[in-house]
């Protein structure tokens, strides 16, 4: 896909992290972008440096794990900048306290937020991603929903566990729609909350996180590079920290 002149919805985009990245390395490749967060500080900020740039760039408040605010920021994309092209599912975390410890309320809305939210907002852009001839979802998952391993947030894991398996199961949209699925998982992403979670850690615990992340920036030119590449129908790229980004063949994958 030509990415000029097409127009993106990132969400989860206001912070300084992988969002705010992947909506600059989009407009930077001339396509305008629609910032989604929850945040409107970090979401005009992203905004902000997009068009000081030189980009095309709007913010809307929407909250993703409610279904009708998906619906009203697809139809500011396409009121906005006239349609609807690429969809990056990126808005996701995991707020304490925890699976079983936490309420059915409180894991629910990261279950909502990671899993079901993204699930929403692709079933909403479909009709618009259609109706400019198709287009590309990328969703932004995590090595936490990889492997047997205990993790602290069994319902952050079992999202994102779910997110890369729903990527590959909508490979069929490439054919049907023309919109093509995809997903990346990653390790360690080098954000500011992330660098001021390693540095918090003790000292053995640190010892076993990589030296140098993954930049959002990197994050960011291979979201970019599935939206642009018209063969990246349900691939799933796993990029362990200090690693190439590595695809995951998809008959290796859980399933059948």
């Amino acid at each position: 896909m030509e990415l000029q002149g097409k127009v993106a919805l990132v969400t989860g985009a206001g912070a300084a992290g992988t969002g705010r990245a992947i909506a600059r390395a989009l407009a930077e490749r001339e396509a305008a972008v629609v910032v989604n967060d929850l945040e409107e500080a970090g979401g005009l900020e992203t905004v902000h440096l997009i068009e000081s740039a030189g980009g095309r760039s709007a913010f809307v408040h929407a909250d993703i794990t409610r279904e009708d605010e998906i619906r009203r920021a697809i139809q500011f994309a396409v009121d906005t900048f006239g349609g609807l092209d690429v969809l990056v599912n990126n808005a996701g975390g995991t707020p304490k306290p925890h699976f079983p410890d936490a309420t059915s309320e409180h894991w629910g809305r990261t279950l909502d937020l990671n899993l079901r939210g993204p699930m929403l907002a692709i079933q909403h852009a479909l009709p618009e991603l259609r109706a400019r001839g198709g287009g590309a979802v990328v969703n932004i998952s995590s090595v936490a929903g990889l492997g047997w391993r205990p993790h602290s947030s069994p319902e952050y894991s079992a999202a994102k566990a779910g997110l890369a398996r729903l990527t590959a199961t909508l490979a069929p949209l490439a054919e049907r729609d023309a919109v093509r699925v995809s997903c990346i998982v990653p390790n360690w992403i080098g954000t500011e909350e992330v660098l001021a979670q390693i540095a918090a850690m003790p000292d053995e615990e640190r010892a076993e996180v990589p030296d140098v992340p993954t930049s959002p920036e990197q994050i960011a030119e291979l979201a970019v590079e599935l939206v642009e590449d018209e063969g990246a129908a349900g691939r799933v790229y796993v990029w362990w920290t200090g690693r190439e980004p590595k695809a995951i063949p998809l008959d290796d994958l859980p399933g059948d």
